[in-house]
C-alpha cells in the first residue's frame, strides 16, 4: 500500500512538472520582442521609397476545415529491436484520431478533449513486451509554425512491486506491468493549443518613427494593422497621405511601408513591430532611412536653350549646382493676351505722338511772337522820327510869327517861364532817323 502511494505521488508530480515545462517552453515563445534584422536605406528625395517587412509566420491562413492546423501525434522509438521511429497515433483538432497499426487499434486511445483541456496523454489498454521503448509526444501548429515535445520512457516488467515512476534528470521513466493498463503523460495548457478563435483578435502590426537624436522609447506610431481589417494612421493628414501598408498585408505576409514620395524630412529610424500574441510571435526589424539628393539628369544635346553648344556637347546646366533642377515651363499666350499688349503701345505712342504736337505748336507760337513784337517796335521807332521831322519843321514855320510881341498877364513864374521859351525857340536840332532807328531795333 505504501509502494502504491509512493507510486501515485511520484507520477502527480510528473505530471505537474511536464505540465509547467511545457507551459514554460510556450511561455518562452511568447516573451518579448527581439530584433530580427536591422539595416540602412538610402534612397533619394522624391523617389518612391519602400521599406520591406515579411513574414510568412503572420499570413492569415485559418482553413475551413475545423482547424486542422493543430495535430499532435505519438511515436514509438528505441525498441528492443533497435528500429528507427514509428508513427502510433495522430489527432487532429478537428477530433478525428487516426491509429496506424492495426494491432494498436482499440489498445490506443487518446482524450477527445485534448484540444479543449489541453491533456494530450496517451493510454495503453493493456501493455506488452513490444511496447517497450521511448516514447514522443509532438505537438505541432501549422500556423503558428510551433512544434512542442514530450519524452517518456515506458518500460515493461513482470512484477507488480517495481511498478512505477520516476525521474531520470531528463525525462519520465514509467514502470508498467505487463497487461496492466499504462498512461503516458503529456499535458499543455497553453492557449495556444486550447484556444481557436482569438486568432484575429491577437494579431497586430504596427509601424514607428524616430527622428534623428530621439530615443526609442520615445518613437512616433504611425500605422496599426489588425488582422480583422481594421487599421489606423497617426500624425498630420500631408504624413498619413504618403505612407501606406498594402490592403492585403495579412494575406501575403507583406507589411512594407511605402512612402511616396520621398522628402529630406523623413529621414530617421523606422520599425516594423509584428506581434501574434496567439502564436506568441514578436519581432522588430529596424531599418535606418537616409535621404539623399537626386541624382543630375544630362540635358539633350540637341535642344536649344540647355547649355548646347555648336560643338554638340552640352554645357553644365547652372541651375544644377544647386542641388535641385529647375524647370522652365513656356505657357502659351492667348489671344486676349496679345491684344492688351498691342493696346499697351498703340496707347504709348499715341501719347507720344500727342507730346511732340504739343512741343512743335508752342514753337511756332513762341516763334510768332516774336516776330510781332519786333514789328510793333520799328513801327514806334519810324512814327517818332517822323514826328520829330514834322516837329522841327513846324518850329521853322512858327519862328515867323514868334517875333511879334504879346503882352500877357501872367498868373504865377511857370507860365511866365513857359511863354519865355515860347518866344525865344531853341535851336533846331538835326536827328538822323538812320541812327535811332538803329538804336531802337537794337533794344
Amino acid at each position: 500500500m505504501e509502494l502504491g502511494s509512493r507510486a501515485l505521488l511520484c507520477k502527480l508530480l510528473l505530471l505537474q512538472s511536464s505540465s509547467v515545462l511545457l507551459a514554460g517552453a510556450s511561455g518562452l515563445a511568447t516573451a518579448g520582442s527581439s530584433v530580427v534584422s536591422e539595416s540602412v536605406e538610402s534612397w533619394a528625395s522624391g523617389a518612391r521609397a519602400v521599406l520591406r517587412c515579411q513574414s510568412q509566420r503572420m499570413v492569415w491562413t485559418q482553413d475551413r476545415l475545423h482547424d486542422r492546423q493543430r495535430v499532435v501525434h505519438w511515436d514509438l522509438g528505441g525498441g528492443p529491436a533497435g528500429g528507427p521511429a514509428r508513427r502510433l497515433v495522430d489527432m487532429y483538432s478537428a477530433g478525428e484520431q487516426r491509429v496506424y497499426e492495426p494491432r494498436d487499434r482499440g489498445r490506443l486511445l487518446l482524450p477527445p478533449s485534448a484540444f479543449q483541456d489541453g491533456n494530450f496523454s496517451l493510454l495503453i489498454r493493456a501493455v506488452e513486451q513490444p511496447d517497450e521503448g521511448l516514447y514522443t509526444c509532438n505537438l505541432h501548429h501549422h500556423y503558428c509554425h510551433l512544434y512542442e515535445s514530450l519524452a517518456i520512457r515506458l518500460e515493461v516488467t513482470d512484477d507488480r512491486l517495481a511498478a512505477g515512476a520516476h525521474w531520470d534528470g531528463e525525462k519520465e521513466v514509467l514502470v508498467a506491468e505487463r497487461g496492466a493498463p499504462a498512461l503516458l503523460t503529456c499535458v499543455n495548457r497553453a492557449p495556444v493549443w486550447t484556444d481557436r478563435h482569438v486568432e484575429e483578435a491577437q494579431q497586430v502590426v504596427h509601424w514607428d518613427r524616430q527622428p534623428p537624436g530621439v530615443p526609442h522609447d520615445r518613437a512616433d506610431r504611425l500605422l496599426d494593422l489588425y488582422a480583422s481589417g481594421e487599421r489606423r494612421a497617426y500624425g498630420p493628414p500631408f504624413l498619413r497621405d504618403r505612407m501606406a501598408v498594402g490592403a492585403d498585408a495579412f494575406a501575403r505576409g507583406d507589411f512594407s511601408l511605402r512612402i511616396d514620395p520621398l522628402e529630406p524630412a523623413d529621414e530617421g529610424t523606422y520599425s516594423c513591430h509584428l506581434h501574434h500574441h496567439y502564436c506568441g510571435l514578436h519581432e522588430r526589424r529596424i531599418f535606418h532611412l537616409r535621404v539623399t539628393e537626386p541624382a543630375a539628369q544630362p540635358p539633350p544635346r540637341d535642344s536649344p536653350g540647355n547649355g548646347s553648344s555648336h560643338s554638340g556637347v552640352p554645357g553644365p546646366d547652372p541651375t544644377l549646382a544647386r542641388g535641385r533642377s529647375i524647370i522652365n515651363v513656356i505657357v502659351p499666350e492667348g489671344r486676349a493676351h496679345f491684344f492688351q499688349q498691342l493696346g499697351y503701345v498703340l496707347a504709348t505712342l499715341l501719347l507720344f505722338i500727342l507730346l511732340l504736337i504739343t512741343v512743335v505748336l508752342a514753337t511756332r507760337q513762341r516763334r510768332r511772337g516774336g516776330y510781332e513784337y519786333s514789328d510793333k517796335k520799328s513801327g514806334k521807332a519810324e512814327g517818332k522820327d517822323m514826328n520829330m521831322a514834322e516837329f522841327a519843321v513846324a518850329t521853322g514855320d512858327q519862328a515867323l510869327c514868334r517875333n511879334e510881341d504879346i503882352q500877357l498877364d501872367y498868373k504865377n513864374n511857370i507860365l511866365k517861364e513857359r511863354a519865355g521859351l515860347a518866344h525865344n525857340p531853341l535851336p533846331a536840332k538835326n536827328i538822323d532817323l538812320d541812327k535811332e532807328f538803329r538804336k531802337e531795333h537794337c533794344r
